[in-house]
């Protein structure tokens, strides 16, 4: 009984520790319990869209999402939004991220990729 419940706790320890509520690349800081995004310290004031955008980009960070993948994480299925929409809100998110804007690669054909801090 002693094992098992050491067991249990072990493996709810190592969800808290893969749980993190903040995202750090470069000088961009996400903070996802209070849905801000600091550049250098500097809030930056980002749509309820944009913001979810640029989180879903940076937990896959290294990943190609596709427009499709984005949709769907950020609108959800049940929405009809056209793929081209993606392509909006992104050159709107690198244009307030201003430098920091080349953690974003358009990966052309498939769709957006957030670089890893060594790759920029």
């Amino acid at each position: 009984m002693i094992l098992r419940v050491k067991a249990v706790l072990k493996r709810l320890q190592g969800r808290q520790e893969s749980v993190s509520s903040n995202i750090k690349a470069g000088n961009i800081f996400i903070d996802l319990d209070r849905s801000i995004v600091k550049v250098d310290g500097k809030v930056l004031k980002l749509t309820v869209t944009e913001f979810k955008i640029l989180t879903e980009l940076a937990k896959n960070r290294g990943r190609v999402l596709s427009r499709d993948d984005l949709l769907d994480r950020v609108w959800g299925s049940d929405i009809y939004v056209t793929d081209r929409t993606i392509d909006t809100h992104i050159r709107r998110l690198r244009e307030k991220l201003g430098r920091s804007a080349k953690y974003i690669e358009t990966v052309r054909g498939f769709g957006y990729r957030f670089l890893e801090d060594d790759e920029n």
